[in-house]
């Protein structure tokens, strides 16, 4: 199932969403350009940064250091169709969330939930996968996009999200927005937990980085938003 848009109202124009969105597509098209692989291996986040136990030949010695590869990670993405969905969420979720907190507020609790989600990644990672899968690079902005999720999901439980589910033909339907991000959540956990004990089936994606990101945005929400989001428009 796939979110394609809510019934959200803002009061203001939601800017750092969309410089959020700017920023990102600018770094993707310029990784594009120069070469995905080339700048995913060299300014992605590596966990095994963190205890220092990164495979030589899987980790290229220019890496960045792990509190810097956290953040240029966070926008940095790996193909057209990563960038696109997490883009899609960040325009969908965040004008509300941001409309919640204020522009500033927004943008540092942005950053924080992004740390968060590779802060649990890392962890899951160190313990479970060791040094091979714990020298894969990390990119992505979905991180901070689930704490955006999570935040949205405390904040308009009732708003109506219009999902597109994809059963051979694909049908159109309004569902509450408890219901979208609890299942996407549910989703999360399921594939995480399956990526531990089958590692190759995982793909590459960093469930539990969705996992602390949402965590993080849902408990976080009500200790930084500044005033109620609007009732809906429909």
């Amino acid at each position: 199932m796939l979110a394609l848009k809510d019934n959200e109202p803002t009061r203001t124009f939601p800017l750092v969403t969309v410089g959020l969105i700017v920023a990102n597509s600018i770094v993707w098209l310029w990784e594009w350009k120069t070469g995905v692989n080339k700048e995913v291996f060299h300014y992605g986040y590596y966990p095994c940064t963190v205890d220092h136990e990164c495979l030589a030949r899987l980790v290229p010695s220019d890496r960045l250091p792990w509190y810097e590869g956290a953040f240029t990670g966070m926008f940095l993405h790996g193909s057209w169709l990563h960038i696109g969905g997490n883009m899609l969420f960040l325009w969908i979720f965040g004008n509300n969330v941001e409309d919640a907190m204020g522009k500033v507020r927004f943008f540092l609790w942005y950053l924080a939930a992004g740390l968060a989600a590779a802060a649990l990644q890392t962890w899951v990672t160190l313990q479970f996968s060791g040094a091979m899968g714990a020298s894969i690079p990390n990119v992505g902005a979905s991180g901070a996009i689930a704490g955006v999720l999570g935040a949205y999901f405390v904040l308009l439980p009732q708003a109506r999200v219009l999902t597109a589910f994809f059963v051979i033909l694909i049908f159109l339907r309004e569902i509450p927005a408890v219901w979208f991000l609890g299942i996407w959540f549910l989703f999360q956990l399921w594939d995480g937990g399956w990526a531990i004990v089958h590692p190759e089936a995982g793909g590459g994606v960093a469930f539990f980085a969705h996992v602390g990101g949402f965590v993080f945005g849902a408990a976080t929400i009500y200790l930084v938003a500044k005033q109620r989001t609007l009732r809906p428009r429909w």
